[in-house]
C-alpha cells in the first residue's frame, strides 16, 4: 500500500541576487513548517516543571529542536559562498538578520535604495519596438521592489505612470480609456490587456498593409510558370541564341560556325584531307557536304 503521506516542499534557493523576493519566500516557507516564530523571536521553551510526565519531556524536546530545524532549512537555502560566512552563526535569527542586513541593507541604506528605486520608476518608459507585456512585466518588477522595501506604492499611480509612458502609437487608445473607464477603479492587467489588444490589431493592419504593398508591386507580372516536368521557367538557364537557330559556337581553332572543334579539319596543325563519299572532293566529309545539302 502506497503511502499517503507527502514529503515537505523544498526551501527556496538564494545565490545573492533577488534577496526581497527570497525573503518572503522564505518567511512563508518557515511559517508553513511552524519554524518561523522561533527565527522572529529567538526565544527558547520555558523550563520544565518538577518531576515532568512523558508528554510535556516530548513537548519539550520538539519545541528545542524547533531552533534546529528553522536554522537548517535557512541552510539548505543558501548557495555555498553565502553558507560560508554565516556557517558560524548558531541560531536561525542571527543568520536571519545578518543576511537582511547585508543584502537589503541596514536603516540608513534603505531609504537610499528606495531613492534610487522611486527615481528610476519615474524615469522608466516603453520602449517603440517593446511589447506591452514586457513593459508592464518591467513595471511591475520594480513595483515590488519598491514595495518590499516598505513604500506602499498605489496601483492607482502605476496606472497613472503606464498611461503616460507609452509611445505615441497608444494615444488614441489612451484618450478612449479615459473617456470610457473609471480610472480610480481601473486595475493594471485590465489597462494591460486593452492595450494588448490594440497593440495586436495595429499588428495585423501592419500585415495587410504590408501584404497590399506586395501585390501592388507585383500586379501584371506573370506568376513563374513551370513545363512539364515541374522546372520552373524563371530557373532555367537561356538558351544560346545560335542553338535555336541550328548552328554551333564558333571552333576555338578555326573560329567557324559549322562544325565542332573535335572535327575541326585544322585540329591536327594543317588540314586533313578527307574525300566526301557524295562528291568526291577532298577537304571535307559527307557530313559536311554543302553540295549534298544543297
Amino acid at each position: 500500500m502506497a503511502s499517503s503521506s507527502s514529503s515537505a516542499p523544498a526551501a527556496p534557493t538564494f545565490n545573492g541576487s533577488l534577496y526581497h523576493l527570497w525573503s518572503v519566500k522564505m518567511k512563508t516557507y518557515l511559517k508553513s513548517q511552524g519554524l518561523w516564530k522561533v527565527v522572529e523571536t529567538d526565544e527558547d521553551p520555558p523550563t520544565l516543571r518538577p518531576n515532568p510526565i512523558v508528554a510535556q519531556l516530548r513537548d519539550y524536546e520538539e519545541q528545542l529542536l524547533r531552533k534546529d530545524k528553522a536554522l537548517t532549512c535557512i541552510h539548505s537555502s543558501l548557495a555555498d559562498h553565502i553558507f560560508t560566512s554565516i556557517m558560524d552563526l548558531e541560531t536561525p535569527k542571527a543568520v536571519w538578520d545578518y543576511l537582511k542586513e547585508s543584502f537589503e541593507g541596514t536603516d540608513r541604506v534603505k531609504p537610499v535604495k528606495l531613492l534610487m528605486l522611486n527615481r528610476e520608476f519615474e524615469l522608466l518608459k516603453m520602449k517603440n519596438d517593446e511589447l506591452v507585456k514586457d513593459y508592464s512585466s518591467r513595471m511591475m518588477d520594480l513595483v515590488n521592489q519598491i514595495r518590499l522595501y516598505g513604500e506602499a506604492l498605489p496601483y492607482q499611480r502605476v496606472v497613472e505612470k503606464i498611461m503616460v509612458s507609452v509611445p505615441r502609437k497608444f494615444e488614441a487608445k489612451i484618450s478612449a480609456i479615459e473617456e470610457s473607464c473609471d480610472l480610480q477603479r481601473l486595475t493594471v492587467d485590465e489597462l494591460t490587456s486593452k492595450l494588448v489588444a490594440q497593440e495586436q490589431r495595429s499588428l495585423m493592419r501592419d500585415e495587410e498593409t504590408t501584404e497590399g504593398a506586395f501585390f501592388v508591386s507585383h500586379k501584371g507580372k506573370k506568376p513563374n510558370s513551370r513545363n512539364r516536368r515541374g522546372t520552373s521557367y524563371k530557373n532555367r538557364a537561356p538558351e544560346n541564341s545560335s542553338s535555336k537557330q541550328g548552328k554551333l559556337p564558333p571552333c576555338s581553332i578555326c573560329k567557324k560556325t559549322n562544325h565542332a572543334e573535335k572535327d575541326c579539319w585544322y585540329k591536327d596543325g594543317e588540314k586533313p584531307k578527307y574525300k566526301c563519299s557524295s562528291c568526291n572532293k577532298i577537304g571535307h566529309t559527307e557530313k559536311f557536304c554543302r553540295a549534298k545539302k544543297a
